[in-house]
């Protein structure tokens, strides 16, 4: 069974683009994306268990340059919706 966990990100101020492009370059992570808010770069990535993602978040996410602090929240169920949502004409 997979593990699926989102991996929220603060990072130095103007780093935000390059930390999203060097977490997709790793195999484990599904999409990052640049946010506003509390955290600066959100991650949804994917590992065969635990260990692995233990592994990751310790030995490859903690190498990336300018990542400062890290929260993992693991997928607990997923659900789905539509994947194209059409715009709200007036």
């Amino acid at each position: 069974m997979s593990v699926l966990a989102y991996v929220l990100f603060k990072v130095s101020s103007g780093t935000e683009r390059e930390v999203a492009q060097k977490l997709i370059e790793f195999e484990e992570v599904m999409y990052a994306d640049v946010v506003f808010g509390e955290y600066d770069v959100i991650a949804r990535m994917t590992t065969t268990d635990l260990e692995k993602l233990q592994d990751f978040v310790s030995d490859k996410i903690r190498t990336v340059p300018t990542v400062l602090v890290t929260s993992t929240m693991i997928i607990s169920k997923e659900y789905k919706g539509k994947t194209y949502r059409p715009k709200n004409n007036k």
